[in-house]
């Protein structure tokens, strides 16, 4: 997030136009609902027992049909599950229940013990998180638009309450990751949610105040979200790289911590 937004904006060639007239404003959407209800169903059944581990699942077709709703609704839902080691695909066979039938944890790190180690987690977001929004302009669908959509309305509603949402903020970056099409974006902000929780806690507290620091990190998701909606990748890279980076500036004040061994 930028500390000069509109020198960001400027070089990053993001119109005015873009910037003063968001093109929709973002409503939580049936579908993402659908997405959720169809998750907990098949994830129930899965824990249940009614599709044992290394089992095959119905057809996207055949599972549209059986919980009432669209193949897209049950694509984003399976696309939830493997996400979470629930259940794994096999090229040309289908999806398949994991041995666990339950999730798993693919990757870990160490737990923020010091203020360094959230510095650390920003330098990393900072190599996965913009290439996933330059992507997540590429490969959006609808579904994905609206999961985004809805975390960003989220976060307007608060900051017109001069709240800062933490869990709102993470539901933004991850569903940006999704919409990625890239399950190793997601697993790694998945494995890194409580380290970026302890930065956005931190972060939010600094921008409560008479300087309007929530309605400018608003902005600066909003943004985010309406490059990716336009298929701008370009911008949408640079746009998240300035966001992630403002944030760093505003939590430090500017001071980077020396890392150096």
């Amino acid at each position: 997030m930028p500390t000069g937004r509109m020198k960001v904006d400027e070089a990053n060639g993001v119109s005015a136009n873009a910037q003063a007239a968001p093109a929709t404003k973002p409503e939580r959407g049936k579908a993402v609902k659908l997405v959720d209800r169809v998750f907990d169903q098949l994830q129930e059944r899965i824990r249940s027992g009614n599709y044992p581990p290394d089992s095959r699942l119905p057809g996207e077709h055949e599972l549209a049909s059986m919980l009432g709703v669209s193949r897209p609704i049950v694509r984003d839902a399976l696309a939830r599950l493997r996400d979470q080691g629930i259940v794994y695909a096999r090229q040309g066979a289908g999806t398949f229940v994991g041995a666990h039938g339950s999730p798993t944890t693919q990757l870990s790190y160490s737990p923020v013990k010091t203020i360094a180690d959230i510095q650390r987690c920003y330098e990393f977001r900072l190599t996965i998180e913009p290439a996933a929004a330059y992507f997540a302009a590429k490969r959006r669908d609808e579904a994905a638009i609206q999961k985004i959509a809805a975390a960003l309305a989220d976060l307007r509603e608060a900051t017109s309450h001069q709240l800062h949402r933490t869990d709102a903020d993470f539901t933004f970056h991850r569903a940006v990751t999704e919409a990625a099409n890239n399950h190793y974006y997601t697993a790694s902000i998945d494995a890194l949610k409580a380290h970026i929780a302890v930065g956005m806690h931190l972060h939010g507290l600094s921008l409560l105040g008479p300087r309007q620091g929530l309605e400018q990190v608003y902005e600066e998701h909003n943004k985010i979200y309406l490059a990716i909606v336009e298929g701008r990748a370009e911008d949408a890279r640079a746009l998240m790289k300035a966001h992630l980076e403002g944030s760093q500036s505003r939590l430090f004040e500017g001071r980077a911590l020396d890392l150096s061994m």
